[in-house]
């Protein structure tokens, strides 16, 4: 469900959560945690040993978004979409005005409608995913 990715993640959410279409709930069992994310009729579910998290949070109130910190210190998030479209993303993950900065290769898999509410950054340069140069005047300063 979430590929490996990296940020800061923040502490637990505890209970069930309710997102627009989606519902999640995690509960920790010793040191490991499970949680489930489930929209309409699909259901998934991952477990791991955290450092922190997850924390679920609600953007634009129907994004669903997971952040939590794996125990060797990675963190990751993952965004999920009333489309059925899910974003994950780790390393550059970051936080401004309480707003997630992603790298602007993920802006056109983003709803239109969704756009807006996150800025963009163009620090990952990737040859298999390169960064259009119109793109680049989308892009946020990170200092």
């Amino acid at each position: 469900m979430l590929a490996t990715i990296a940020g800061p993640a923040y502490g637990q959410t505890t209970g069930p959560f309710t997102c627009g279409t989606f519902k999640a709930e995690s509960a920790k069992t010793g040191s490991t945690t499970r949680w489930t994310i489930q929209r309409g009729t699909d259901k998934s579910s991952e477990t791991g040993t955290l450092r922190s998290g997850p924390r679920f949070g609600c953007v634009e109130g129907e994004v669903l978004s997971v952040e939590f910190t794996s125990s060797s210190g990675s963190g990751f998030v993952g965004l999920y979409f009333p489309d059925g479209t899910d974003i994950s993303y780790g390393g550059q993950i970051l936080h401004r005005n309480n707003r997630f900065v992603l790298p602007i290769q993920a802006r056109p898999r983003i709803d239109a409608k969704y756009r807006g509410a996150f800025d963009y950054h163009c620090r990952l340069e990737m040859p298999g995913d390169p960064i259009p140069p119109a793109s680049r005047a989308d892009c946020i300063s990170l200092k």
